[in-house]
């Protein structure tokens, strides 16, 4: 309780935000990617999962395909006698071996699962179709009157059964291509294909089943990802609101309120309030430091302006580039005096003196730096003011114009110069004074301004 009325009274420390912000960022940032990172495995091993039942299907299939590969040779040796076909049957059986692989594939993924016995039954009735396809084969051989020796082992070592042994070699033709063709074999061949059938019927419900729980996996973590997404997103909202609140507006308004001479409200980080503290600090110690200065030293006796002392020490100390700089001449004051005296003079000053002064804000600075010369700098100002001064010079002129008892009528010639971003205090200065030399050339009693 105690920190956070601190944090109310102090306003929280920028630092300590940013490290704040910086952490949660870091911690979703690590989680966000974490989550990414699990959602790419989960993609990948549902894929590899997909891509391992495919090829399982694929080679459950490969079962019967060489199963009726076989089929087809022995009946095509059988029929015709030719032994190239009985060749390629042994070659499937003996060195392709599709049927062998495509049962230890599946035993290797799941030796204990249904669709595995499936495939299991299915061989073991295609094995037991060999024995008959081996029979049929030597039927064939002695039918043919080939020499048994010729061929494979698995021919030579079957031993026909009596009634066969006398057939003739028509008769011996006819029985293989009966066992190759009867009922019996048939069956025996629709049952490896039910087996198999079974098989990848199964294997494709267990990748259906097994598609479906990652397809859930992916859509929990995709709604993490999203979800984190989101925090992140809101956590950057916030660093932006909270950058702005109590850094950017902060000091945007500590700007105007330095540039209106006024002390700065305390508000936003706490880094900005101890700015701010030690501005207006300043500022007052400043504002007492001015009255404090010695009236004597910065004020002219005569008009009660600030002397060239004082305007000395204004000028370093304003803001020329946003101020206004007009230096004022008293035309032809020197014949005054040698016409009217000085007595005179000094009266024809303090009427001069008192027309600036009055013409003038009270936050705008007149000063009599010379004899018979003046300065005005008006605070927070630029050339938008150009009418506005001109007419303020031609007011000034009437009131100078006018004869008041022992006070001769006089005139003022005025030179301004603008202040801009850049510009020093000695070219803003320059300016006027040319400005103002051009006014008295071009007939006094008017007013020139320095290009713009």
């Amino acid at each position: 309780m105690k920190s956070l009325a601190f944090h109310r009274e102090q306003g929280p420390s920028i630092r300590f935000l940013n490290l704040i912000m910086l952490a949660a960022a870091l911690v979703i940032s690590g989680i966000l990617s974490w989550a990414m990172t699990r959602t790419t495995q989960l993609y990948n091993k549902s894929h590899e999962v997909t891509q391992n039942l495919i090829q399982l299907e694929e080679n459950s299939s490969d079962l019967m395909e060489a199963s009726d590969y076989l089929t087809e040779q022995i009946r095509a040796f059988v029929v015709t006698g030719e032994k190239r076909f009985l060749d390629n049957y042994f070659e499937e059986a003996n060195v392709t071996k599709r049927r062998e692989k495509a049962l230890d594939t599946l035993k290797n993924s799941n030796e204990e699962s249904v669709s595995y016995q499936n495939l299991l039954n299915a061989m073991y009735n295609s094995k037991e179709l060999m024995y008959t396809e081996y029979y049929a084969a030597r039927l064939a051989v002695e039918g043919y009157g080939y020499d048994i020796n010729d061929y494979p082992e698995e021919i030579q070592n079957v031993k026909l059964k009596g009634p066969d042994s006398a057939l003739s070699p028509e008769e011996k033709l006819d029985a293989a291509e009966d066992m190759l063709f009867d009922e019996a074999y048939f069956l025996k061949k629709d049952s490896i294909r039910e087996n198999t059938d079974n098989c990848i019927s199964l294997l494709e419900k267990e990748m259906a089943g097994r598609q479906l729980d990652a397809a859930k996996r992916l859509k929990r973590q995709v709604f993490v990802e999203h979800t984190l997404t989101v925090i992140q997103i809101v956590i950057t909202i916030l660093i932006v609101l909270l950058t702005a609140l109590l850094v950017i507006i902060p000091l945007h308004e500590a700007v105007e309120k330095i540039r209106n001479e006024s002390d700065i409200n305390l508000k936003g980080a706490y880094e900005i309030r101890f700015l701010a503290k030690t501005y207006n600090l300043m500022y007052r110690t400043n504002l007492e430091n001015k009255e404090k200065l010695s009236y004597a030293a910065t004020h002219d006796k005569l008009t009660g302006l600030y002397n060239r002392r004082g305007y000395d020490y204004l000028i370093r100390n304003l803001d020329m580039e946003t101020s206004t700089l007009l230096i004022i001449d008293l035309d032809d004051f020197k014949k005054v005096n040698d016409t009217y005296g000085h007595d005179t003079g000094d009266k024809v000053l303090t009427k001069a003196a008192n027309t600036i002064y009055n013409s003038f804000r009270n936050q705008d600075y007149v000063c009599r730096i010379g004899g018979d010369e003046f300065a005005v700098v008006m605070v927070h100002s630029n050339s938008a003011l150009k009418e506005l001064i001109a007419r303020k010079v031609e007011l000034m002129n009437e009131k100078m114009k006018e004869e008041s008892g022992q006070v001769p009528a006089a005139s003022l010639s005025v030179g301004v110069a603008f202040g801009e971003s850049g510009k020093l205090v000695d070219e803003i200065f320059k300016d006027a004074d040319t400005a103002l030399y051009e006014a008295k050339k071009n007939g006094k009693g008017r007013v020139f301004f320095s290009k713009v």
